[in-house]
C-alpha cells in the first residue's frame, strides 16, 4: 500500500495536512535542539521530509523505512536538495545497528504502522546512546471533542472524496488512516510504553489542537 503511494505521497501530505505537516516537522527539530554533527537516526521515514530538514539543520543523519518505494522518493529528493543522507531499507523491529549508536531517534507518523509498536520502541532505546532522545510525532486519539468531530468530519467525509480523484487515494491508504488512528493507544497509553522501555518520559506536546502530537522521552541509563 504505501509502495503504491509513494509516487504522490509529498503531495497528498501537503493537500489533506493543508501544509501543517511541515510546521509539525520544524517543530521537532526545535524542541530536540540538537548540537551540530549529532547523529540522528529518522525512523519509518517515509518519502525523506524530517530526515533532510535535520540534514539541514546540521546533523548527519540516518533515514530508515521498510518500503523501498518510498526510500527511493527519499533519495531522488536528497539529490535534488543536495543533501547527504544515508537512506537504509530497514525493520522498526529489528534494526541493523549496533547499540549506543544514536544521538536521537525521531519516528514521524511511522509507529502506528510498525506490526509492534512496542518491540519497536525497545529497538530505539538500544540503538540510543545514554542521553539521547526519541521523539515520537504522530496522530493519536484526540481527548478533545471539538478536534476530535473536525478530525473525524475530515476524514471520514472529506478526505474519501478527495481519494476519489486522485489514484494514490484509491489503493485504501487514506481510508487506513483514521481507521489506524482511531484504533492506537491513546497519548497516556504511548507514554506507559516508552516509560517500559526503560527511557525517562520528558514532554508531550499538543500539536493544532492536539490532532498532532509529540512525544519525548530520554534514555538515562549506560545499559543497552
Amino acid at each position: 500500500m504505501f509502495g503504491e503511494i509513494a509516487p504522490r505521497y509529498d503531495f497528498l501530505n501537503r493537500l489533506l495536512s493543508f501544509g501543517i505537516d511541515r510546521a509539525w516537522r520544524r517543530r521537532t527539530i526545535a524542541t530536540l535542539n540538537l548540537p551540530q554533527g549529532s547523529e540522528v537516526l529518522d525512523l519509518c521515514c517515509g518519502t525523506g521530509d524530517l530526515a533532510l530538514a535535520f540534514a539541514d539543520s546540521g546533523a548527519a543523519v540516518c533515514g530508515a523505512d521498510f518500503t523501498l518505494p518510498m526510500l527511493q522518493a527519499a533519495l531522488r529528493k536528497g539529490h535534488k536538495q543536495e543533501q547527504t543522507v544515508r537512506w537504509l531499507q530497514a525493520d522498526a523491529q529489528a534494526l541493523p545497528f549496533a547499540d549506543n549508536s544514536f544521538d536521537a531517534v525521531t519516528i514521524a507518523f511511522g509507529i502506528r504502522n510498525v506490526e509492534d509498536p512496542q518491540r519497536g520502541l525497545r529497538e530505539c532505546r538500544r540503538v540510543l546512546r545514554p542521553g539521547g532522545r526519541l521523539a515520537i510525532l504522530e496522530f493519536f486519539p484526540i481527548p478533545n471533542p471539538i478536534w476530535r468531530g473536525m478530525f473525524r468530519f475530515y476524514f471520514l467525509h472529506v478526505l474519501p472524496l478527495i481519494a476519489k480523484v486522485v489514484r494514490a487515494g484509491r489503493t485504501g491508504a487514506y481510508r487506513y488512516l483514521p481507521e489506524s488512528v482511531d484504533n492506537f493507544a491513546t497519548p497516556e497509553e504511548f507514554r506507559q510504553w516508552m516509560e517500559e522501555t526503560g527511557m525517562h518520559f520528558e514532554k508531550d506536546l499538543a500539536l493544532t489542537g492536539g490532532v498532532a502530537r509529540l512525544l519525548i522521552a530520554r534514555k538515562e541509563s549506560a545499559e543497552s
